[in-house]
């Protein structure tokens, strides 16, 4: 059975650092023979205010990824990177721009690219307060599945993990496992990270794959706090690894293709779903 991973970072401003970073954790997975690692949100920068200067490496960035993941021989989601452009070409407007996750496969190319659809505009209780990604990011609008030699990968970043219809959605169009490459706030994190990442399993009969941020992040006050404790539910809704651990590292399982169609085959939720009653939503 194939091995996935997640990883969990402490990046910061540094792109030369992060990069860095990201090739030990890659390092990691193929000695651990993983087959397919999944890094967090933000992995390449994160820093408040950096996402326009970031994005405009974004084609600088996307071929070292590439080239590492050929490196290493790896199945790689490249968390999400600030990307200029939509996935036409155009320019984003307005001095925004996407957030954007990469599926790059073994062989050094990019199978797919994934646009955040749910922006984190919310109010926090914590030193930050205040959240606005819509103020620096455009938000997309297609919903991703690829495919693996595994099986097939919806993908989703972060806040997406609150929305069951689009979980379903990609449930709907054949996905097996759900990637959430993220940056959980402390506060939220604590809360909701591995409820949703269980919950998410749970609807769609999916593998979900958590890699997240932790720590303390930037320089710029207030400090913005992550929640890390990356993990990975199976499709049963069980976290089957999690890291629980600060700062960086990996944490793997194996994928169970076998058990996930004997599990939707013993309950047909997606048979069962009765949308012409739920039609508003």
């Amino acid at each position: 059975m194939p091995v996935f991973a997640v990883a969990q970072m402490n990046s910061q401003d540094s792109i030369a650092q992060n990069l860095a970073n990201t090739a030990l954790l890659m390092q990691q997975a193929r000695e651990q023979h993983v087959s397919l690692l999944v890094l967090p949100e933000n992995f390449a920068c994160f820093a408040a205010g950096q996402q326009l200067k970031t994005a405009e490496r974004f084609d600088e960035l996307q071929q070292q990824l590439q080239q590492l993941a050929a490196t290493y021989h790896l199945w790689l989601v490249a968390g999400s990177i600030p990307c200029p452009y939509r996935p036409n070409g155009q320019t984003v407007p307005n001095s925004r721009v996407r957030s954007t996750s990469l599926l790059i496969s073994p062989e050094g190319k990019t199978v797919a690219r994934y646009d955040k659809i749910h922006l984190f505009d919310v109010q926090v209780g914590d030193n930050t307060g205040s959240y606005q990604e819509s103020a620096t990011f455009e938000p997309g609008d297609e919903i991703v599945v690829a495919n693996t030699p595994f099986g097939r990968l919806g993908m989703m970043i972060c806040y997406d993990l609150r929305f069951p219809e689009l979980a379903l959605a990609l449930r709907k169009q054949g996905a097996d496992f759900l990637t959430a490459p993220s940056a959980f706030t402390e506060m939220t994190g604590r809360l909701h990270w591995q409820l949703l990442l269980r919950a998410r399993a749970a609807d769609t009969q999916c593998y979900v794959l958590g890699a997240g941020q932790q720590g303390t992040h930037g320089t710029r006050q207030p400090l913005r706090q992550t929640w890390g404790h990356s993990a990975i539910s199976n499709a049963a809704g069980e976290i089957v690894a999690e890291r629980t651990e600060a700062g960086m590292g990996i944490v793997a399982a194996t994928f169970d293709h076998t058990t996930i169609q004997k599990r939707r085959e013993s309950m047909p939720l997606m048979r069962h779903r009765r949308l012409g009653l739920l039609k508003d939503f």
